[in-house]
């Protein structure tokens, strides 16, 4: 990697010196060392549609982000804690785009597939040169049909290891939902559909989708009138038991593809000028059973909450998490500056009851990464806790879902980012790039800063290091000290004094 410069330096300290306070932490939540710096000026690379920022196959975890100069980088590391090797791929994207997200998968034979830089442009694609590498080949087409107006291309992964690619194909108010699969054995791409979901030429779907422990295809999505996000309304759904040849309902009535504003199966009916967001989440628990979140405006209310909506004993049900007290508006065309992230939906088992997990970014939260917890939907009783105690800017939550599935472990690709209305970008100088960590089965305390007693003594910690850096001027030399060189990983790094606040 290149040396960094007298500002990177400066930076890149500062980022240390924050990580370096969760030491003594609870294992339940903490951050890994920083990988690197990462391009901040707009949210591409803490986008929440990015499928995925963060993936496991076997033992290896890889991540993927761009650096301050638009470069992707490629990172891996040996579960559950060894050391990160890092990688700048020879590729750049134009992050000064926030539609523009890394989205990266490994398939079953251990190879890594990378897709990047879209917004209604041509398919940029690659994998691995050998299975578990960070050595990318040539860009490639997969299908070579429908790739030259590509936007949010994501991966998922069967429980087989082949893979699923979905993608728009067209703009914004007027695209159609195309979906490959790819199968190691082959090494090849073949098209499951042109057009799933048909806006007609009137319209386009803005979909979240996950494949399930059975290997069900669970897709969801809102419609779009127009290139004004106001334009949002109603959540549709549909499911495919086989691969994603066939689609049906979620009472089992099958589809007729292309599916339609008129054909389509309604979860919830939204109207326009909702304040309704797209591109959210979905997930599904072990019976096969669809979740969603997102959040919109109740009729009759003025503040924009987050909302579950989920199919329960073959009923569509929708509940409120948590209260907001903040109104704002989505009009308007082009990524947002939005004071509340789009959230993540996670489902798991603990004592053989079913918890439901929805994580966001709020500024009512000071911008932490909270996650709000329910035990029991019938009651929508909702615990909110903070798993940071500092601000991550515009960022959203994007996670792994394989090691989520496989191992009930949270690994939440964490940056701060920032973002202005109708993609401009903020004067915030490159943030580092980590992975936090969080057991729900496990007592947490927030990662950022420790607090300053023990949250839960009965637990058995004890804190044996905090410091707020809350004091203006240079830092504490009693707790705090420079190495001439940063001699533990023998890296050609000089820290100084001066640049530290």
């Amino acid at each position: 990697m290149q040396h960094p410069s007298s500002g990177s330096r400066r930076y890149l300290l500062l980022g240390l010196l924050v990580l370096g306070s969760l030491l003594g932490l609870p294992r339940a939540s903490r951050a890994q060392t920083a990988l690197g710096l990462g391009w901040a000026r707009n949210n591409v690379n803490g986008a929440v549609f990015r499928k995925n920022s963060v993936v496991t196959h076997k033992r290896e975890q890889f991540t993927a982000y761009y650096d301050s100069l638009g470069y992707v980088v490629l990172a891996k590391r040996h579960l559950p804690a060894g050391p990160w090797q890092v990688q700048r791929t020879q590729y750049q994207g134009n992050v000064k785009d926030a539609h523009n997200v890394i989205s990266l998968m490994v398939d079953g034979a251990g190879y890594v597939h990378l897709s990047f830089d879209h917004h209604n442009n041509p398919l940029h694609y690659c994998r691995s040169k050998v299975p578990g590498s960070l050595d990318m080949g040539e860009l490639q087409p997969m299908t070579g049909q429908q790739e030259q107006k590509v936007s949010y291309p994501e991966f998922h992964r069967f429980p087989n290891g082949d893979l699923l690619f979905m993608y728009r194909d067209g703009g914004s108010g007027n695209g159609n939902l195309v979906l490959n699969r790819y199968r190691p054995k082959t090494r090849q791409w073949r098209r499951l559909h042109d057009v799933l979901i048909d806006g007609e030429g009137q319209r386009n779907a803005y979909w979240q989708a996950c494949i399930d422990a059975r290997g069900t295809i669970h897709v969801s999505w809102v419609w779009r009138e127009s290139p004004d996000v106001a334009s949002n309304h109603d959540m549709a759904y549909a499911r495919s038991l086989d691969g994603g040849k066939t689609w049906q309902k979620s009472t089992g009535e099958r589809y007729q593809v292309p599916i339609t504003e008129r054909t389509a199966e309604y979860a919830c009916r939204i109207p326009q000028r909702s304040e309704l967001i797209n591109q959210t989440s979905i997930t599904a628990d072990a019976s096969g059973n669809p979740y969603i979140a997102t959040y919109w405006r109740p009729a009759g209310m003025q503040v924009p909450q987050y909302q579950l909506v989920y199919l329960e004993a073959k009923q569509w049900k929708t509940a409120q998490v948590g209260q907001r007290t903040t109104p704002f508006s989505l009009s308007g065309a082009g990524t947002k500056k939005i004071p509340m992230a789009r959230p993540q939906v996670l489902v798991g088992e603990k004592k053989g009851h079913r918890r439901v997990y929805v994580l966001f970014r709020d500024a009512e939260r000071q911008d932490r990464i909270s996650v709000a917890q329910c035990v029991d939907l019938t009651k929508n009783q909702w615990t909110t806790t903070d798993l940071t105690t500092i601000s991550v800017g515009s960022w959203e939550p994007s996670y792994d879902t394989e090691r989520w599935k496989k191992q009930g472990v949270l690994s939440l690709f964490v940056q701060r980012t920032g973002q202005g209305d109708g993609e401009t970008l903020e004067k915030l100088a490159p943030q580092p790039v980590y992975i936090l960590e969080w057991n729900p089965n496990t007592v947490a305390a927030p990662v950022g800063r420790a607090s300053a007693a023990p949250t839960h003594a009965a637990d058995g910690w004890k804190l044996v290091w905090v410091d707020e850096f809350n004091t203006p001027g240079p830092h504490d030399p009693r707790r705090l000290k420079f190495e001439n060189g940063f001699v533990r990983n023998h890296e050609l790094q000089w820290y100084l004094p001066d640049s530290a606040r």
